[in-house]
């Protein structure tokens, strides 16, 4: 068995759980992977607060000053809380500060005060992972079996990004899914957010936690009693995307993921081996996000950033990044191409102070790609403009060409969204980097567009905005073919990760409804909840509203479920049900003819869990559901933009009986 034993040396993670004040982009960027020892680090942050128990801890003045303004409001920046920042090592708070995005607000600190506050912050130590051996798989079951089809093989599931899978796929019935009871619980420690979903092939399991030392567990789930680790892969950054599968031409089965430094590992599928490790970055601020897709000779992987974050910064000169898509050779990891959003940026003010406003820059790629072979095209969503003028492939939805990557047609949904934390509609006079004129509105495509066809015969490119705006294009020129709105969402939707879509309908789930906009209310009828829209027209034939529900327990774990309970990620469809999940913590399973309720669970509790890890489920949020083998996977956690931290995958049966 080919897991590793990891040393103290592998620091990397935080899915940052240290992202400073920000939006759904800004808040998700996490650390990149440093070389920082966890053991030593540990070891001297108990060492300083045993000599500074009779007084104030050196690092609560530096805390006050460089991050309370954040990391004490969660709620309205976004940012993780202070609770959840102490379940991180002080390792993953100084990597950090020291080769990750809080490195602007770790400017002018002293490497003594990086260590204070990240001592300060932390109450964790470092893991033990004697666990990983205790679960290694015996000999008969610790090579992956891959004969079988893969039913989870990139984020929407398949090349068309549906989310769809059937009863057969999931070893289900329509009866069993009615009437489910939790098998097992896995915790992954120090881990505050599961937001990588797995890729599914057979009885195997490729799961993607960044937060537990930049690691992807091959999980065997033929035992339903009684999974056990095929191997374990370390990479050297803090791993980001969801998991994808593939076959390559020369027929070696592989597993895809993009991690934070804007690289694309592609891995054995058999043993955990790394095959090659290959930059997607356009800039060196530049994140892998989107699930990487293989087809044919080429890997298709969005390219993201977060120079949004940087521009908080008025000492920052902004703004100069944009995201893209790039290709790789599927042998080599070689660039074959580079499909840019924009062109790069120029100045184009004096902001007052001497320095110059860049500009265009923004629409990162947020989302997995949707392949379409039969037009040679992917479809993507793009974020908003990060600096003046806001540029047209901004908030917008872009078809590429996939042997060259030019754009084919581009839509905009919504026009000069410039957007950077920290700056709000009337920004002070000291934020320089913040634009004169903008709708300020944070409501880019972070959901993966999918390609389906209607009854009516007309193929559809389908894309969630959170704007709250469900949108179909006619994917050979972009026009608009129909477009619903379920109220004006917001920074955190609005439809947020995803949407679903079978031969009828596309499954759109709803965060926040929002609030009434100049030339657009909120009809009273548009709840928080998840909308069944027609595919020929977009009209809306049923939906399903959630109602907070919270009790003293799941309060504990996820604080503001009274006020934050929405369907934010994606949906899966199995068979004839959606699963569907809240930040509160619920799942639940509907019927997908009538939205009705056939069964509910609240994963915002503790855990006894099988690999003797403490515990504990939360906010559920991304991507996060599965199916295999007569089990229903469900990842519980999303420690960031205030919400509830969690660290556990929880797989559920039918009830015995």
């Amino acid at each position: 068995m080919s897991v590793r034993n990891i040393l103290a040396g592998a620091a990397a993670t935080a899915a940052l759980a240290l992202a400073a004040c920000g939006t759904q982009d800004g808040a998700e960027m996490a650390s990149d992977a440093g070389a920082a020892n966890e053991a030593q680090t540990a070891s001297t942050a108990v060492a300083m607060n045993e000599a500074h128990a009779a007084g104030p801890h050196p690092g609560k003045a530096v805390y006050e000053a460089k991050c309370a303004t954040c990391h004490d409001n969660p709620e309205a920046t976004k940012a993780p809380s202070v609770d959840d920042l102490g379940r991180l090592t002080s390792g993953h708070i100084v990597n950090a500060m020291i080769t990750g995005i809080m490195i602007p607000q770790a400017a002018g600190m002293t490497t003594e005060e990086i260590d204070n506050v990240a001592n300060y912050l932390s109450n964790t130590e470092v893991s033990d992972d004697a666990w990983m051996e205790a679960m290694a798989c015996p000999a008969d079951r610790k090579v992956p079996n891959l004969s079988a089809k893969a039913t989870v093989s990139t984020f929407g599931f398949d090349q068309h990004n549906t989310r769809e899978m059937s009863y057969a796929d999931a070893g289900l019935t329509a009866e069993e899914l009615g009437d489910m009871e939790l098998a097992w619980a896995i915790a992954f420690p120090q881990a505050i957010t599961m937001r990588s979903q797995a890729a599914v092939v057979g009885n195997s399991l490729f799961v993607p936690v960044g937060e537990s030392k930049n690691r992807l567990f091959a999980f065997d789930v033929s035992d339903t009693a009684e999974p056990c680790l095929q191997w374990v892969y370390e990479g050297t950054r803090t791993l980001r995307s969801s998991a994808g599968y593939g076959v390559r031409e020369d027929g070696r089965e592989v597993v895809l993921v993009g991690d934070m430094g804007a690289f694309v590992h592609m891995i054995d599928a058999e043993t955990g081996e790394k095959i090659w490790e290959s930059s997607i970055g356009l800039s060196d601020a530049s994140v892998a996000t989107g699930t990487p897709v293989l087809v044919g000779d080429k890997v298709y992987a969005p390219s993201s950033q977060f120079e949004i974050m940087m521009a908080a910064q008025p000492t920052y000169e902004c703004c100069k990044i944009h995201g893209g898509v790039v290709a790789l050779d599927a042998m080599t990891g070689e660039r074959v191409w580079e499909g840019h959003t924009m062109e790069d940026a120029k100045p184009i003010r004096d902001r007052g102070d001497g320095q110059m406003l860049w500009g265009p820059a923004g629409a990162p790629v947020w989302n997995s790609p949707a392949i379409d072979l039969e037009r040679g095209q992917l479809y993507v969503g793009t974020g908003e403009a990060n600096s003046e003028n806001a540029h047209p492939n901004t908030d917008a939805l872009l078809a590429f060409d996939l042997e060259t990557g030019e754009i084919n047609w581009s839509y905009q949904a919504t026009a000069n969204d410039v957007y950077n934390v920290g700056c709000g509609p009337n920004p002070r006079p000291e934020m320089l980097n913040c634009a004169k004129d903008t709708v300020y509105r944070d409501v880019d495509f972070g959901a993966s567009t999918i390609l389906k066809t209607a009854p009516n015969g007309q193929d559809l490119v389908l894309a969630g905005q959170k704007s709250g705006t469900v949108w179909a294009m006619n994917p050979d020129n972009g026009e608009v073919v129909w477009r619903t709105d379920l109220g004006t969402g917001g920074a955190m939707g609005g439809v947020h990760w995803g949407i679903a879509a079978d031969d009828t309908h596309v499954y759109a789930p709803i965060s926040n409804a929002g609030s009434p906009i100049p030339d657009q209310d909120v009809p009273e009828f548009i709840k928080r909840g998840i909308y069944a829209l027609d595919l020929n027209d977009g009209s809306i034939d049923w939906s399903f509203y959630v109602e907070s529900a919270c009790d003293e327990e799941a309060q504990k774990l996820v604080p503001r479920c009274k006020s934050n309970y929405g369907l934010s990620g994606a949906p899966t469809i199995i068979g004839d049900h959606i699963i569907t999940g809240s930040l509160d913590g619920r799942i639940f399973v509907l019927e997908k003819d009538t939205g009705e309720l056939v069964w509910e669970y609240q994963t915002a509790r503790n855990f006894e869990t099988i690999n003797g890890m403490p515990g504990n489920g939360g906010a559920v949020d991304n991507a996060s559901i599965v199916a295999a083998n007569g089990l229903l996977f469900v990842n519980s956690g999303y420690g960031l933009f205030g919400q509830g931290a969690g660290n556990v995958m929880l797989a559920f049966k039918p009830k015995a009986g």
